[in-house]
């Protein structure tokens, strides 16, 4: 990301509660080995954490937002005192009234400048912290005043409930998209409506195609397949909440892991790139969609200055969203491109809005 845009975008809120990238498909892409050491994106913390269950030397978890790293550090030492219901409880995941008690023990364990910052938002804890992001409250004003102009509830249901492949697809295309479905959700996912409720304009300089066009294009392959089913990330923007599914960092088979490796999960403000310059080279990087954000010149450069922190063997993986972006491609990184690892792997996304999974391997 580039200086120009980070003093035109305001970095004193919370962007996104949540990742909204697969994990699983990142630990598959990735496969870091035991001991390794990773650079990842803050962001929500969700897949940092994630990270952490490959049991590995550290991960630095970089982000150019002080407040993502708040949320970060927020849900880190929840992990860290707290069981799994109790975390769902406290985040937001399940209802609890109990949630500012919580806090008070959370707090104690925070730093100075997190915990000023909670408790001075003290309201975004008591409302549950996951659904407090700008992305959070895009989705949610989908859900509450866009879908049931289209589908009711009972609908929707239908559309999630269990059923096979030419059941769904038969489901979608007789009952689902409806004329008032494609008009609304290109209304509501197009790039100025986007721009001005969910990301910022200053993201979007860089897309050049119909963006509501294009997310509704890859809405409806994932819509009309079994995969829509069982992704927690659909049921949210489709329901406003994750249960009964929950984000892989969460999942009571991977809590205990996660919680008992937290120690080797760091913070860092800034670029992931100085990161880097601190922290010495990796074995892997979680690179989300950040070069989507860039214009050429900033990625050229960015993508040479990680790249060379990427130690021979280690791979770097990021989403494509609607900037087709391929360090590989570039003249002079020693990078090559894991096309069927990429490929297989793309086509299980739960993010389904994305248009490629890239995982790239230093030679």
């Amino acid at each position: 990301m580039s200086m120009s845009l980070t003093e035109h975008t305001r970095f004193d809120f919370i962007r996104y509660a949540n990742c909204w990238e697969d994990p699983d498909i990142l630990l598959s892409g990735l496969n870091p080995p035991e001991n390794s050491r990773i650079l990842s994106i803050g962001s929500a913390g969700d897949n940092s954490f994630s990270l952490l269950m490959s049991n590995p030397e550290i991960v630095i978890a970089a982000d150019i937002n002080p407040v993502q790293l708040y949320l970060i550090e927020l849900k880190k030492e929840a992990i860290r005192l707290l069981d799994q219901v109790e975390t769902l409880q406290f985040l937001g995941f399940m209802d609890s009234s109990d949630r500012l008690r919580t806090y008070e023990k959370v707090k104690i364990k925070l730093s100075n400048e997190a915990r000023t910052y909670w408790d001075n938002n003290i309201s975004l804890i008591r409302s549950g912290v996951i659904h407090q992001g700008k992305f959070e409250k895009y989705f949610q004003t989908f859900v509450r005043y866009i879908l049931p102009l289209i589908h009711s509830q009972k609908t929707v249901h239908g559309l999630l409930e269990l059923k096979d492949q030419s059941a769904q697809k038969l489901f979608y295309d007789k009952i689902w998209n409806t004329t008032r479905w494609r008009f609304l959700f290109k209304f509501f996912f197009s790039k100025t409506v986007m721009g001005y409720l969910g990301r910022d304009p200053n993201f979007l300089k860089e897309v050049k195609l119909d963006v509501g066009s294009f997310i509704f294009n890859r809405a409806a392959l994932h819509l009309s397949s079994i995969g829509a089913q069982d992704n927690f990330i659909l049921r949210y923007n489709l329901t406003g909440a994750f249960r009964p599914l929950l984000p892989h960092y969460l999942r009571l088979e991977n809590y205990d892991i996660i919680k008992s490796n937290l120690d080797r999960l760091v913070l860092f403000k800034g670029f992931a790139e100085d990161a880097l310059e601190l922290h010495g080279p990796v074995h892997s990087m979680n690179l989300s969609n950040i070069f989507e954000y860039m214009d050429m010149e900033t990625y050229q450069k960015s993508a040479g200055r990680l790249t060379s922190h990427l130690l021979r063997g280690g791979r770097m993986a990021y989403w494509n969203l609607m900037v087709p972006r391929k360090i590989s491609d570039l003249k002079a990184p020693k990078i090559t491109y894991l096309h069927e690892l990429s490929e297989a792997l793309t086509l299980q996304d739960k993010g389904f809005f994305y248009n490629q999974f890239i995982v790239e391997q230093a030679l």
